[in-house]
């Protein structure tokens, strides 16, 4: 099967920000390979600041007003992502979203051909829902909420329904996600589009997905579990019997040695016991002084990957999206 690039070029971006800021140029490459008879479009970006040094932030890549995919810039101000198309042809643009020192820029368009198979597929597309717009960015201890579409390609050469699985991986420490249906079904029948305003059954099937991240917090002294009589002092005959039966051992070691031994191991006993009843217990230390504090989601900017995965028993098909998430 023929895979043909049109075209791939550049273009300097202008300013957005109305307190200036170092002007960028965004290029985007985009090329193609065929992997495991998928064929995969290959987009590669690059953003520069007018001083020639590399550019911070993310981009993302964009057909008309449809976000394909974000992407974070590495230390050299280029970013990598890969694509499945459905066949056709397919004008792609960068947008790098600037950052504190750089202003925005969009790459003038791409256009890649792909070329048309009958074989049942399909492809991932994300809709920011609140916050309304991406990069995701979210204060720690909040939640995002985004809609992921799952769009058939082919469907109508499908003999059985397609159970599509999802997930997502990239997140930072103390931060999940989760899918609402997790997985979702394709028909023959499952529509490839639809219109704005459309009811749900007359459009592709949707998953909505939550982002979590942590805030930092601190829980009180919780109340002891375990209720004491008035007068007790169960730690206290736990630190004293064992040093009295040691003593005892000592005083009875000079006539009856057999039996030193014997009380040395009572001793350890009642030391093991102690220490299973005391602070040096997890469980105690719980009990009595509460859970440790939460751990914060840590501040930075992220690519979080969202996998599609399905199988019709004999291949495996695999697709990717991805986006930017913050955490400030």
């Amino acid at each position: 099967m023929a895979l043909t690039v049109v075209s791939a070029a550049g273009a300097r971006g202008m300013a957005l920000s109305a307190t200036g800021g170092i002007s960028t140029l965004t290029s985007l490459t985009v090329s193609q390979s065929d992997q495991g008879g998928q064929t995969k479009t290959l987009t590669q970006v690059n953003v520069t600041g007018a001083n020639g040094l590399p550019a911070t932030g993310s981009i993302a890549i964009f057909e008309g007003n449809k976000e394909l995919a974000g992407v974070v810039l590495n230390a050299t101000g280029q970013a990598t992502s890969n694509l499945t198309l459905p066949g056709g042809v397919h004008d792609l643009r960068a947008v790098y979203s600037g950052d504190s020192t750089h202003t925005a820029s969009t790459s003038s368009l791409s256009t890649v051909q792909v070329g048309t198979t009958g074989t049942p597929s399909f492809t991932l597309a994300l809709t920011p829902v609140a916050p309304s717009a991406l990069p995701l960015v979210l204060t720690a201890g909040n939640a995002g909420t985004l809609n992921l579409t799952v769009e058939p390609v082919n469907p109508t050469a499908l003999s059985a329904p397609m159970f599509v699985t999802l997930s997502c991986s990239g997140l930072p420490n103390q931060a999940s996600c989760a899918f609402s249906p997790a997985s979702v079904e394709i028909l023959p029948t499952t529509p490839t589009s639809c219109a704005s305003g459309s009811p749900a059954n007359a459009c592709p099937p949707v998953s909505s997905l939550v982002v979590q991240t942590q805030a930092a917090g601190t829980t009180g002294k919780l109340t002891p579990q375990a209720p004491y009589t008035k007068g007790s002092r169960p730690i206290s005959w736990a630190l004293l019997l064992p040093g009295a039966l040691g003593l005892g051992g000592l005083a009875w070691g000079a006539r009856r040695k057999a039996w030193l031994s014997r009380l040395a191991l009572v001793a350890l006993v009642a030391l093991v016991t102690m220490l299973g009843t005391t602070a040096c217990n997890p469980r105690y230390y719980y009990f009595n002084h509460g859970p440790p504090n939460n751990l914060p989601t840590p501040s930075g900017t992220f690519t979080v990957t969202v996998t599609g995965q399905s199988s019709n028993g004999i291949t495996a098909i695999t697709q990717n999206t991805t986006f930017v998430l913050t955490v400030n």
